[in-house]
């Protein structure tokens, strides 16, 4: 007789906007144990005002078996009734508190049922933890795994848990799941900069004119050189962050040099023909320092926590305009580098491995034991209905009455007023927002 094969692992991922998307797949498909058929990916886009848009998702390029965007209430409704292996939470930390509740309480009631057991349940971060570094550990406490992106994260991670008398066992270094493209072997032609944009950092228009600014000027000061400004989103797009000041509005009244550029597209590939990148506090310096391109991190607007620069002392990155435009090239410090998860000495493919060991014997278990969070009604009863409200669940994870949940595809009508509803919100984020604040300036 033949040796009979395993089924594939089916795989969810819960994800609330293109960043977390683009770190939720790519994690799934990075944790999963090797052996065994490809695994089945089935991605839930949770609905608000950072879905993703349909350019958004090919952008970030990375396919699912299925794809379909869920309230809270109904992504809840199919854990209860799909036979998932693994579920990966890539969520604000609200959000992945507000699932690990529901999750525990929609798992309660089909325990007795038998073969309709829970699947392993993984979060973590999309990228540098330089906020909020308590209060975002604790809202994603209670999942299997908490993924950690390097060994300095990890250490911290365990000693928010120790400290508070919460398990830590649950952490569990990684990589950020992204990394990968060619090494930089040496200069392009012409020689590229790039400017990773980010959505909320800087926030004030004055920060962010500067930067468009010392761009243009570095583009006039070197005509031979190519200065693209990579930007995230466009006008109307939300990321994970919201963007009131887009470089796109900002440039409509510049006088542009035609070797300066906007571009949108995959990082990676931008990466492909980047000679220096420059940003603020990007992820994207880090997936530049795993492919070892002269990278940098400003200083213009000083390096402070508010602006997560400071996450970078010690790499050798930090620099300002005004140093670049003299012909800097810095050169990154290999025991930070280290430190932080980036892995350029070829180590990449082996930092998954203690999160694959940790899965597979999970997944070997009869039974895995119910979900608990740090929080509960007992020890945060003045914040956790609150979390637990905004994503319509009541304090014990049940769905509020009323809770907005559909048992099918939203109809044209539906879906035209949705469209139009996050359009208002958007453009009053974008455009009202900022005309407010002003006037109050004055």
């Amino acid at each position: 007789m033949p040796a009979s094969t395993s089924p594939p692992l089916r795989i969810a991922v819960l994800a609330d906007s293109d960043t977390r998307w683009k770190w939720g797949a790519r994690t799934a498909r990075r944790i999963v144990p090797d052996s065994g058929p490809e695994p089945i990916l089935d991605g839930y886009l949770l609905r608000g005002r950072a879905t993703p848009t349909p350019r958004q998702l090919a952008e970030v390029g990375i396919a699912a078996d299925s794809l379909r965007e869920v309230t809270a209430v109904e992504f809840l409704r199919a854990m209860g009734e799909e036979p998932y292996d693994v579920l990966v939470l890539s969520l604000v930390g609200g959000g992945v508190q507000a699932m690990l509740h529901g999750l525990k309480r929609v798992w309660e009631d089909r325990a007795d049922q038998a073969g309709k057991l829970r699947p392993v349940v993984v979060t973590g971060y999309v990228g540098v933890v330089y906020e909020k570094l308590a209060d975002g550990l604790l809202l994603r406490h209670g999942a299997d795994l908490v993924l950690a992106n390097s060994r300095q994260d990890a250490d911290r991670f365990k000693a928010v848990y120790d400290g508070v008398g919460a398990d830590s066992s649950s952490v569990t270094e990684v990589a950020l799941p992204f990394l990968g493209g060619e090494p930089y072997t040496g200069e392009h032609q012409p020689y590229t900069v790039v400017f990773a944009a980010q959505p909320s950092v800087p926030e004030s228009r004055k920060d962010r004119t500067y930067l468009l600014d010392r761009m243009i000027r570095h583009a006039r000061l070197h005509p031979n050189r190519e200065v693209l400004l990579k930007l995230r989103s466009k006008p109307g797009e939300h990321t994970t962050h919201i963007e009131e000041l887009p470089y796109q509005k900002l440039a409509q009244s510049k006088d542009l040099p035609a070797n300066f550029r906007l571009v949108y597209g995959n990082m990676g590939e931008v990466l492909d023909r980047t000679d220096l990148l420059v940003t603020i506090s990007s992820t994207a310096a880090l997936e530049s320092l795993h492919r070892r391109i002269p990278t940098v991190v400003l200083t213009d607007l000083g390096i402070r926590e508010s602006l997560g620069n400071h996450h970078f002392v010690g790499s050798g990155c930090l620099a300002s305009w005004e140093q670049l435009d003299a012909g800097h090239r810095p050169v990154a410090d290999e025991e930070w580098v280290s430190r932080q998860g980036v892995c350029a000495d070829g180590e990449y493919e082996n930092a998954f491995d203690a999160a694959r060991e940790r899965i597979a014997k999970l997944l070997d278990l009869p039974q895995l034991p119910p979900l608990r969070p740090y929080y509960t009604p007992a020890t945060a009863p003045g914040y956790l209905p609150g979390i637990l409200a905004r994503h319509h669940l009541g304090p014990d994870g049940t769905p509020l009455p009323g809770a907005p949940a559909a048992d099918k595809t939203p109809g044209p009508v539906r879906q035209i007023v949705r469209r139009a509803a996050r359009g208002a919100y958007r453009h009053g984020v974008q455009r009202v927002a900022p005309v407010i604040r002003r006037m109050g300036e004055l």
